[in-house]
């Protein structure tokens, strides 16, 4: 039965997740939020994993999302699940959008479906961020409102940001960023 919820979750993410990989994120908050099969934090994990390996993103999720939840056979599950749409769509109307391409109905489609995905996108990004370095569990702890900052994660973040953004560094590989952002989370961990 979990086979079948785990394809059934993730055809609907992939029919639905315009935009491509990071537009599954607010699917999978979803699928979090009623299935409990993995938590906020393991999916932040899970987001990690998946930008730092190779491969979309969105298939990253599936199949470590259906891993996560049933084994092996569930990762691959998850992820025909979730590729199931695409190649049906393509499959009914990949000739025919080629013919209509240059339609008034097809451009106005396009037209609305671009800053959607950018909002799935942007919101998925916000989720992630805030999840990241803001903790508001340990607002009960000492150090107040203070406290519920994740300051590594806020300094790391900001010092890549910056790093990134300068001319020098601008033609470095992402690889590289990928690579010194798990060293230094290496480093904080024991620091």
């Amino acid at each position: 039965m979990i086979y079948l919820q785990l394809f059934y979750e993730f055809f609907k993410t992939g029919l639905f997740s315009v935009g491509g990989g990071l537009a599954t994120l607010p699917f999978l908050y979803d699928i979090s939020d009623r299935t409990a099969w993995f938590t906020h934090d393991q999916l932040a994990d899970m987001i990690a994993i998946s930008e730092s390996s190779p491969g979309a993103i969105g298939i990253n999720m599936a199949t470590y999302t259906g891993h996560l939840t049933a084994g092996p056979l569930g990762g691959i599950i998850a992820t025909l699940g979730l590729v199931s749409p695409a190649i049906i769509i393509i499959l009914l109307i990949g000739g025919l959008i080629m013919k209509f391409r240059k339609s008034f109905y097809v451009e106005a489609v396009f037209y609305g479906l671009r800053p959607a995905s950018t909002a799935l996108i942007a919101a998925a990004g916000f989720a992630v961020v805030w999840s990241d370095l803001f903790d508001f569990s340990s607002l009960n702890n000492a150090g107040g409102w203070l406290g519920v900052i994740n300051w590594k994660s806020l300094v790391l973040a900001i010092l890549l940001f910056f790093i990134m953004r300068h001319k020098l560094f601008k033609n470095l590989h992402p690889v590289i960023f990928i690579a010194l952002s798990a060293l230094v989370g290496i480093v904080f961990q024991f620091a």
